[in-house]
């Protein structure tokens, strides 16, 4: 029988892992599993040694605040590492966490096989850590056709498994779409997973929005944040969903916070601008003089770095603003542009495929 621990510190690390625990029982029904993650690992048969609500710490002031649980969730994790002695240690993106315990388990537990599966975007930034991926795990598994070759270039091995985004979402556009053609067009709001992301844009999103006359808008929840987080900055009218999903593919146009979101936006093929939230412009500028010595990409969203042009707009840092977006979202409007959009979409989708990365990801780990 075989023992799997894995590594998920957020929301959409959660619900990939729970889609691999689920091929690797199809593989092995005798599998065991155990590790730190959501309430999707859990659903699909893993016994959780800490919520990853108690991990998702991003920005610098909150990850200050909160160093006590960091370093109880590094305590955790080693601890339950060498109680659980797996024969497979399966970290999925949340890099800074999962380097520091691959080092632990390559210590401590030799004979236990180390997978990064969604590895950290290393093609974009922090180049360095690519040796430390590589020197600590026995397989990196890639979700983005490039990947293979940018580890090549370094002499290291990355295998593109398939990308469980459009995976996902390829399994959604084939149901049938239900649209109410007496209701307002909606504007859909994204403004991310984590509460500090949410009280940043969420305020700046909804004043935009609030502008386009003759349109709903609807703010999208991240799985581990309540309802009534929300409500304080939402007006009678506006509508709250935990079906992201089903809001972005019925909207006509949305504003999400760069990260996976743009890209799930992007293959559900609903028009939108990206934003990012900075507290300190100096540092942005910073970013943007330094680009070309640490940065490795031209742009910012998933988006735009898999089409290698500008296909969205970015919003970041002193860009972020109501006006801004209020007028991308106008450009949204035009019909020439929103079919501009949508082909270049349509060329990501071709270039991600279909291939389940979960199936494909768990042939290769059950691989003797």
């Amino acid at each position: 029988m075989a023992k799997y621990f894995l590594i998920a510190g957020e929301a959409s690390g959660d619900k990939h892992a729970a889609e691999l625990i689920k091929q690797l029982m199809l593989r092995d029904s005798c599998a065991s599993f155990a590790g730190l993650g959501g309430d999707q690992m859990a659903a699909a048969g893993c016994r959780l040694y800490q919520n990853y609500r108690k991990m998702a710490f991003m920005v610098f002031a909150a990850v200050l605040r909160n160093l006590g649980q960091i370093h109880r969730n590094f305590r955790i994790a080693e601890e339950a590492l060498i109680a659980e002695k797996p024969d497979a240690l399966i970290l999925i993106d949340y890099p800074t966490f999962n380097l520091r315990i691959a080092s632990f388990c390559r210590k401590h537990l030799p004979q236990t096989k180390i997978y990064y599966y969604i590895p950290p975007k290393v093609w974009a930034w922090k180049r360095r850590r690519i040796h430390t991926i590589s020197r600590l795990c026995d397989r990196v598994l890639g979700i983005f056709p490039f990947e293979p070759a940018f580890y090549a270039r370094y002499g290291y091995e990355c295998t593109y498994v398939g990308n469980p985004t459009a995976e996902e979402i390829a399994q959604i556009a084939r149901e049938p779409k239900i649209e109410d053609k007496t209701a307002l067009p909606t504007i859909a709001l994204l403004p991310g997973s984590r509460e500090s992301e949410v009280k940043n844009c969420l305020p700046v999103m909804l004043e935009a929005a609030r502008r386009m006359a003759g349109y709903r808008i609807v703010v999208t929840a991240a799985p581990a944040l309540e309802d009534s987080f929300y409500t304080p900055y939402m007006r009678s009218g506006e509508t709250l969903t935990r079906e992201t999903y089903t809001a972005v593919r019925n909207a006509r146009m949305a504003v999400v916070n760069s990260g996976t979101a743009t890209l799930e936006t992007a293959l559900l093929g609903c028009p939108q601008v990206a934003v990012y939230y900075l507290a300190c412009s100096w540092f942005w500028r910073m970013v943007r003089w330094a680009q070309p010595i640490f940065f490795t990409i031209r742009h910012f969203t998933l988006v735009n770095i898999l089409a290698g042009k500008e296909v969205i707009k970015e919003l970041v840092a002193n860009d972020f603003t109501a006006d801004k977006i209020e007028a991308e979202l106008h450009n949204l409007e035009k019909d020439e542009e929103r079919e501009k959009i949508k082909d270049d979409y349509a060329m990501i989708q071709t270039m991600l495929g279909e291939s389940s990365a979960s199936q494909t990801a768990a042939k290769i780990i059950t691989e003797k």
